[in-house]
């Protein structure tokens, strides 16, 4: 079988470490602050950022947390499109991504089952090239799981019709062995820390309640509370489809809280886990 396309890491050496040593050193001292009580349920999905590492790091750190001790895992990672403007939703279905810590694979046989029944997923691999919001999720995903194969979905517009298409798809593989579906979002963007921290309060409320569809709602009347929202809403209703029928936030923050500790102009960061009974 020919081998499929790799992706090139876009932002390694900018948005996170260069070198694998680096990157392996800069995940363990976020993971390391993350305490290692064990979740009350079956994981289906996470909620992780995607802003630099120095940034939403400590924050994806109590997300990825979840994964310790973790063998084998299909990571389905759902993210909005930042560089390419476009319809639908766009799947990277064959190949690998690559990044200093080696080649991520795409799960084929996952990726052919979200293309089966409907026109929302198509595979494009050209709106992924430039794209930050799934390759920040690999640092974490690549230190802590051996066996990682992966399947990445772009969202353009983020609609409510391509939302409700998107997780019927994602519903169709949510909740098999070995599957994990992460929805890539940060939050508010670059209001001052106490104007971000009550916008992000609602989206809080809303994951935390398992309320996708008052999410989505939240979503339409203001595209001020996240620039993943799509992918979160999709990702809630997949993993509720699936049998989640709860969800813990396991860190709130904003970038202020990071780096120059500048409190004037901030970025809003979530993790969180959807989880059904066990």
């Amino acid at each position: 079988m020919k081998a499929g396309p790799v992706r090139p890491s876009a932002v390694a050496g900018s948005w996170y470490p260069g070198e694998a040593p680096g990157i392996r050193a800069e995940v363990e001292r976020y993971l390391a602050d993350v305490p290692g009580a064990p979740l009350p349920g079956r994981l289906i999905g996470l909620i992780a950022p995607h802003a630099g590492l120095r940034y939403s790091g400590p924050v994806a750190a109590h997300a990825y947390a979840t994964l310790r001790g973790r063998a084998r895992l299909v990571a389905v990672l759902v993210g909005p499109s930042h560089r390419a403007a476009f319809d639908g939703v766009a799947l990277y279905d064959r190949g690998a991504f690559e990044t200093p810590l080696g080649r991520a694979v795409i799960d084929e046989a996952t990726a052919a089952r979200l293309l089966e029944g409907g026109v929302a997923v198509v595979a494009d691999e050209r709106p992924h090239r430039l794209e930050h919001s799934l390759e920040m999720q690999l640092p974490f995903l690549q230190h802590l799981v051996p066996d990682l194969r992966i399947v990445p979905l772009l969202m353009g517009s983020q609609v409510r019709e391509e939302v409700d298409a998107l997780a019927a798809a994602l519903a169709r593989v949510a909740g098999a062995p070995d599957v994990l579906l992460i929805a890539s979002s940060d939050l508010s963007h670059y209001h001052p820390a106490e104007v971000a921290n009550r916008l992000d309060a609602q989206v809080v409320a809303e994951v935390e309640a398992l309320r996708p569809e008052a999410l989505m709602d939240l979503l339409e009347r203001s595209h001020e509370h996240a620039c993943g929202g799509g992918p979160m809403v999709a990702v809630m209703k997949a993993s509720r489809a699936a049998g989640a029928r709860a969800a813990r936030v396991l860190r709130y923050a904003d970038s202020g809280d990071a780096g120059e500790r500048d409190k004037s102009r901030v970025v809003g960061y979530l993790a969180a886990a959807l989880l059904a009974p066990t």
